[in-house]
């Protein structure tokens, strides 16, 4: 609005228009500190996390495979393979 315009205005709408335009600035206040929140958490994400992540796996898949193969090792070490017989050649038709 024109100055001039504002001045034909009584009172009582000054008062709305100044209303309506504290709302807005409250509401946009609101909106810039949620995206400084957003951005505040964008910014302590960095570029090499998902690097990081792979490699916090992988060091956790390394030791899962340790541990398992510690537990083979074991069950191994506390049952030794039994020695099977061999197996014996069933006659053949012809032969006994």
């Amino acid at each position: 609005m024109k100055q001039r315009d504002l001045r034909r205005l009584g009172r009582r709408d000054l008062l709305k228009i100044l209303l309506q335009v504290q709302r807005e600035n409250e509401a946009l206040t609101q909106e810039i500190a949620e995206l400084r929140e957003k951005q505040a958490l964008l910014d302590g994400l960095e570029l090499g996390s998902i690097a990081e992540a792979a490699l916090h796996l992988n060091h956790v898949f390394e030791a899962a495979q340790q541990a398992a193969d510690q537990y083979v090792a074991a069950a191994k070490a506390l049952c030794p393979p039994q020695e099977q017989d061999e197996p014996q050649e069933e006659p053949q038709d012809g032969e006994e």
